[in-house]
C-alpha cells in the first residue's frame, strides 16, 4: 500500500537464498573502498539487475555522498542547531523549474532562466550562506563545519584478499532457472571484466552453479550405474540375453515417458527429480522382470511337455502375463500410496519433496503400463522358439539360478531347524539397529560441499566497528595462508544474520 511504501518499506519478488556472490577489489590498492563501491553501483549493479530472472542485486557498501561534519563548539558560538543547517540545505541545494522571461508578452525575445540546482563540489557547499552576522559579515557553512566527499554511511568495511574491495550478492526471482541466470551473469561479468579500469578486478566468491552442475553429474552417473547393475543382475539370474533385453528396454521406455510427463507438467531436471529417478530405477524394472520371469518359466514348462501336449506359444505367453497382472498392479498401488503423504506437506518440505514424489510416481506408472502392454509383445517375439531344431532341444534351468535355489533351500531348512538361534540373532540385530539409528545426526537437508563457506565473527556489545574489523582481518589473514582457499572476501558491519547479535558489530568472511 502507498501508506506503507511512504514509510520506507519496499517489497521485492525474490527468493531468500543467494545464487551468486561477486567481489570487486583493487589488487594493487590503487583504488579505495569508496571508489570501488561507487563504481560497482554505477557500472555493474544496473547491468546485473537487468538480467532476466535476477530478483535483487545487493551491494554491501554505500555510494559517494557529501558529508558535512558540524563543529559543536562553533555551532554553539553562533547559536545554531543542526536543523538550521538542514533548512539552509533544503533552501539552497534544490532542483526546481525556473521558467522563462517574455513568454507571455509582445517582446522580441524571450529568455529561458537557468538555475544551477544541486551543488556538486565541496567548495559549493562550503560557501553556502547560513546567516548574516551583526557586524555585517556573512556566516558560511565552512565556518561551522567541515565538508568532504565521503560515503553515505560508514556501517561496512569491505576487503577482498586483504585489499580494498566491495561485495555484491545476487538473488533470483521465484520460479526462475538458477543455472540459466548464472550462465547469463557469467557472460555479463566476462564482458564487464574487459572494460574495467587498470587496477580493478572482479572475482567470484560463491556460485551455486558449480555445486548444481557437480550434483547433477553425480546423479546422472549414479543413474547410469543403476541401469547397468540392473541389467547385469537380470542377465545373471535368467542367463538369457533376449530375456535381459526386455527389462532393459522397459527402463528406457519408462524414463522417456517420465521425461515427457515432466516436460508437459512444467517441471525441470534438477537434483530432486533426478534423485527420484535413481530411486525408481530398481522399481521400474521390477514389473518387467516379474512378467518376463513368469513367461520364461511357463515357456520352459511348456517346452518340456510332450509334443502332443504343448500349447501355442502366444497362448502360453499371454496367459503367463495375465497371471502376474494383478500382483503388478497391487504392488504399484501400494508403492504409490506410500508417496501420497508427500503431497500433503506444507511449507518448505512440501515444495522440496513434491517434485520428487511426482517424478517417482510417474516413472512407476509408466513402468506398469510398459509391463502390461509392451512386455508381453516383446516376449512373444524374443522368447518364442521359431526354429524346429530349437523346439526339439530340452529346456534347462540356468546353472546360476539352480545353484541359488539349492543354496536357498538348504539355508531355509537350517533356519527352520534352528528357530531359536535365528530369532535371537534377529533380536540382536534389531537392538543394534535402534542404537545406531539413535546415534545418527538429524537434519532437514544433508550437508553439501558447495565450494564456499562463511565465517561470522560477532564481537561483544560496545566494541567499535574498527576494532571488530581488526578481529576479522586476523581471521582473513589465517585463511589466506591455506593453499586450498582461492578468494576471501571480508565484510565488517552490523550482525544481520545472527538473531542473537542484532545491533552488534560482526565481521563476515566468505571464502
Amino acid at each position: 500500500p502507498a501508506e506503507v511504501t511512504k514509510s520506507g518499506i519496499t517489497v521485492r519478488k525474490r527468493q531468500t537464498s543467494n545464487i551468486k556472490q561477486l567481489a570487486v577489489y583493487s589488487p594493487d590498492d590503487s583504488f579505495d573502498e569508496a571508489f570501488l563501491t561507487n563504481y560497482m553501483k554505477i557500472n555493474i549493479e544496473p547491468r546485473l539487475s537487468r538480467i532476466a530472472g535476477v530478483g535483487e542485486v545487493n551491494v554491501f557498501g554505500y555510494e559517494y555522498s557529501m558529508r558535512i561534519w558540524l563543529d559543536p563548539a562553533k555551532m554553539q558560538k553562533y547559536g545554531l542547531v543542526p536543523s538550521d543547517i538542514t533548512t539552509v540545505l533544503d533552501e539552497q541545494n534544490v532542483e526546481a523549474p525556473t521558467g522563462t522571461l517574455g513568454a507571455e508578452s509582445e517582446n522580441t525575445f524571450q529568455y529561458v532562466l537557468k538555475y544551477r540546482g544541486r551543488y556538486e563540489h565541496e567548495a559549493d557547499y562550503e560557501n553556502m550562506v547560513i546567516k548574516s552576522l551583526p557586524d555585517g559579515e556573512v556566516l558560511r557553512l565552512k565556518d561551522v563545519a567541515t565538508v568532504e566527499l565521503g560515503t553515505r554511511a560508514y556501517d561496512y568495511i569491505n576487503e577482498v584478499n586483504g585489499h580494498p574491495g566491495c561485495n555484491i550478492m545476487i538473488a533470483q526471482t521465484s520460479g526462475s532457472n538458477a543455472n540459466e541466470i548464472i550462465e547469463e551473469i557469467d557472460r555479463t561479468v566476462a564482458e564487464i571484466s574487459k572494460t574495467l579500469p587498470e587496477g580493478i578486478k572482479i572475482v567470484d566468491l560463491m556460485s551455486t552453479k558449480d555445486f548444481l552442475d557437480a550434483s547433477i553429474r553425480s546423479v546422472i552417473k549414479t543413474l547410469i550405474e543403476a541401469i547397468i547393475l540392473v541389467v547385469l543382475v537380470v542377465y545373471v539370474f535368467l542367463q538369457s540375453l533376449r530375456s535381459t533385453f526386455i527389462p532393459a528396454l522397459s527402463i528406457i521406455v519408462s524414463l522417456v515417458g517420465t521425461f515427457a510427463f515432466l516436460y508437459a507438467a512444467g517441471f525441470s531436471l534438477n537434483m530432486l527429480t533426478l534423485f527420484a529417478l535413481v530411486l525408481v530405477i530398481g522399481t521400474v524394472v521390477d514389473d518387467a522382470i516379474v512378467d518376463v520371469e513368469n513367461v520364461f518359466k511357463r515357456l520352459r514348462e511348456n517346452h518340456n511337455l510332450p509334443h502332443e501336449k504343448r500349447r501355442p506359444l502366444l497362448t502360453v505367453i499371454f496367459e503367463a502375463s495375465r497371471e502376474v497382472r494383478m500382483p503388478i498392479l497391487n504392488s504399484t498401488l501400494i508403492i504409490i500410496a506410500s508417496f501420497v503423504p508427500l503431497f500433503f506437506l506444507t511449507g518448505m518440505e512440501g515444495r522440496l519433496l513434491a517434485p520428487l514424489g511426482i517424478a517417482f510416481i510417474t516413472a512407476l506408472c509408466a513402468s506398469t503400463v510398459v509391463a502390461l502392454t509392451l512386455t508381453p509383445v516383446l516376449c512373444s517375439y524374443l522368447l518364442g522358439r521359431h526354429k524346429k531344431e530349437d523346439c526339439d532341444k530340452p529346456e534347462k534351468e540356468p546353472a546360476v539360478a539352480r545353484k541359488l535355489k539349492e543354496g536357498y533351500s538348504k539355508l531355509l531348512d537350517w533356519s527352520i531347524q534352528h528357530r531359536k538361534a535365528v530369532l535371537s540373532a534377529t533380536g540382536v540385530l534389531l537392538v543394534i539397529t535402534l542404537i545406531v539409528f539413535s546415534g545418527l545426526g538429524r537434519s532437514f537437508l544433508p550437508p553439501f560441499n558447495e565450494g564456499s563457506f562463511t565465517i561470522s565473527v560477532s564481537t561483544l556489545p560496545g566494541i567499535s566497528l574498527e576494532e571488530s574489523d581488526k578481529i576479522g582481518a586476523k581471521v582473513e589473514e589465517i585463511l589466506l595462508t591455506i593453499p586450498e582457499i582461492q578468494t576471501v572476501g571480508r565484510k565488517t558491519g552490523r550482525a544481520e544474520l545472527d538473531e542473537h547479535a542484532l545491533g552488534v558489530n560482526n565481521s563476515e568472511i566468505e571464502a
